[in-house]
């Protein structure tokens, strides 16, 4: 291999717990280069554990710090099976920069925190690579909210000096992020509300799927007007940025809260319909309020492949933008995120800030994570 590339892998969980992803990165050229990529699929009792530690629970800490011993190992066994499939040996590679599995996302209160676990050491560890993680707690000491850290990516990635951007990440949560034409102006981002998380839980309890493949069977329903405009009552999609969310918030069971006080009997059909335009509506009324001026969508992340969802960000969208994806700029809308925290590892590694405190609301740029020599 030449020994000019600069290599760093990404590894993203998402709010989604559908998958584990790792991406191999180069970071030699003025643009980062997609080596390699590679998705493994939660374990059922691993994807369990990690869903019942977002909630309060009993033996807490017990149960944790198992999820993070396994979630550890789990990780670095992706990495090896990434480098052996792209043929790279470990020590070619400067660092790893894992996202881990968030459990817990508290930006606001008297004692604001986020937790996300997958034991770095283990990773280090058993890969032989020195690895970054818990990048998000020092811009929430700071004073910011710690996500969504994406934006000082997609700036560096994806600004064009000829378009106004905007990007969107449609995973469990979704978050937007506006890329102006002039790059003295700060880049605007923040959470809009649920992204493909209450889509996928209807999906799973109603059909015992992972997911609404296309978004098939809510395009076979009919949006309920009375309950989208209830969920869209809820304060987070009025309050202003920046702002970050999970689900600490947007859950199964304040999805059933809401449909029982719904008053109505609905088709489940229905709710998945309605569902879809919850998240595409809410992404639209931000762009529309915050992000005057784009020019075109870039959308990447799981929702991406749901066309009865773009469908409807696209029709909701001012008929002058233009609405693709990520695919456009070279990188595969399930690929950003993941190649994201390769990004974010080769800023700590290099001692640069990577938080954009007009997300984040942090008052300060700092260099994140924490770093687990190999």
């Amino acid at each position: 291999m030449n020994a000019n590339k600069r290599y760093f892998i990404g590894l993203m969980s998402g709010t989604s717990l559908d998958s584990l992803d790792a991406a191999l990165v180069d970071f030699s050229a003025p643009l980062p280069q997609l080596i390699a990529t590679l998705s493994t699929e939660l374990p059922a009792s691993l994807k369990s554990q990690l869903l019942a530690l977002c909630s309060p629970g009993d033996n807490e800490i017990q149960r944790m710090g198992e999820a993070d011993h396994q979630f550890g190992k789990l990780s670095a066994q992706a990495c090896k099976a990434l480098l052996s499939s792209a043929k790279i040996s470990a020590d070619q590679v400067t660092a790893i920069g894992s996202h881990g599995q968030t459990i817990r996302h508290a930006p606001k209160g008297d004692h604001p925190f986020t937790l996300q676990i997958g034991d770095p050491n283990h990773i280090a560890q058993l890969t032989g690579i020195t690895t970054v993680a818990d990048f998000r707690r020092r811009d929430m000491a700071a004073g910011g909210q710690g996500a969504p850290l994406a934006p000082g990516f997609h700036a560096a990635m994806f600004r064009s000096a000829e378009k106004q951007r905007a990007l969107v990440n449609i995973g469990g949560m979704a978050n937007l992020t506006l890329l102006h034409l002039d790059s003295t102006k700060p880049v605007t981002g923040f959470d809009t509300g649920p992204g493909n998380v209450l889509i996928d839980g209807w999906c799973q309890r109603q059909k015992n799927k992972a997911f609404d493949e296309d978004g098939q069977w809510a395009r076979s329903g009919n949006i309920n007007t009375s309950l989208l405009e209830q969920l869209l009552a809820t304060p987070y999609f009025s309050s202003p940025p920046p702002k970050s969310t999970g689900r600490e918030l947007f859950n199964q069971p304040w999805l059933d809260q809401q449909i029982k006080s719904s008053d109505e009997d609905i088709n489940p059909a229905d709710i998945a319909a309605t569902l879809t335009e919850l998240t595409a509506r809410s992404i639209c009324n931000d762009l529309q309020q915050h992000f005057s001026g784009y020019e075109e969508l870039l959308i990447c992340g799981g929702g991406a492949h749901n066309s009865f969802l773009l469908e409807r960000i696209n029709t909701l969208t001012a008929q002058e933008v233009f609405v693709g994806t990520t695919s456009l700029l070279g990188i595969a809308p399930d690929w950003v995120e993941a190649a994201a925290f390769a990004w974010l590892a080769q800023q700590t590694m290099e001692h640069k800030p990577a938080n954009v405190t007009s997300v984040t609301g942090a008052a300060s740029d700092c260099i994140l994570g924490g770093v687990y020599f190999a």
